[in-house]
C-alpha cells in the first residue's frame, strides 16, 4: 500500500538489510519502487534499535533530492519462521505454553552479533538469561545493545535459563506487556 498523505506516502513492505553498526539499512515496498532509506533514528523513535532482515514493516516515507526515506516506523512484524531452524532447547516443548509464560522486564547485560548469542538480566533479578540470535530474528531484531531495555518469555531451557521470545521494551508496552 502506497497512499500519498501531503508529501508523505504511507508504505509497507519488508526490510531489505539494516545493519546497527552502520546505523541504517533498506526497505522494500510491496507495491515496488526504489528502495527506501531506513536510519537507525527513525528506528528508535519506534523503540528498537535494529530490525532482522526480511521483517514487514509499515512506515512513513518522505521523497527527498537523495531518494525516499522513512520518517517513522508504524509497525514491524518478525520475518516468517523457517520451521526447519528450531533450536534443540525448544524442539520438545509445546509452542502454546511459551505463550502462556509471562513477558518479563529485562536489560541486556551484552550480545555478540557475530557470536550468535548474549544474556540480559531480568529487573530485579541476578540471574543471567541467555539470548540466541535466532530468537532475536524469529521476534524480529537483529541485535541489541548494552543496557537495552527489553521484555521477553523465559523458558527452563536444557542449558539453563533462556529467551524464547524477545521484543523491544516500548514494542512490549504498546502490546499490553505482551501479553
Amino acid at each position: 500500500m502506497a497512499e500519498d498523505l501531503g508529501g508523505m506516502s504511507h508504505i509497507c513492505g519488508r526490510v531489505k538489510w539494516f545493519d546497527p553498526a552502520k546505523g541504517y539499512g533498506f526497505v522494500v515496498s510491496d507495491t515496488g519502487g526504489p528502495d527506501i532509506l531506513l536510519h537507525v533514528n527513525v528506528l528508535r523513535n519506534f523503540g528498537q534499535s535494529s530490525v532482522a532482515d526480511g521483517a514487514a514493516i509499515e512506515i512513513m516515507t518522505h521523497r527527498t533530492d537523495r531518494g525516499v526515506q522513512a520518517v517513522e516506523v508504524l509497525s514491524i512484524a518478525p520475518p516468517e519462521r523457517d520451521e526447519t531452524l528450531v533450536l534443540s532447547d525448544f524442539e520438545d516443548l509445546d509452542t502454546s505454553l511459551i505463550q502462556e509464560t509471562p513477558m518479563e522486564p529485562a536489560r541486556v547485560k551484552w550480545f555478540d552479533k557475530g557470536k550468535g548469542f548474549g544474556f540480559a538480566n531480568i529487573f530485579g533479578r541476578g540471574e543471567d538469561v541467555f539470548l540466541h540470535i535466532e530468537v532475536l530474528r524469529q521476534s524480529g531484531l537483529a541485535d541489541l545493545q548494552p543496557g537495552e531495555a527489553i521484555a521477553m518469555r523465559v523458558i527452563d531451557g536444557k542449558r539453563g535459563r533462556m529467551a524464547a521470545e524477545v521484543l523491544a521494551w516500548e514494542t512490549a508496552i504498546a502490546t499490553k506487556g505482551g501479553q
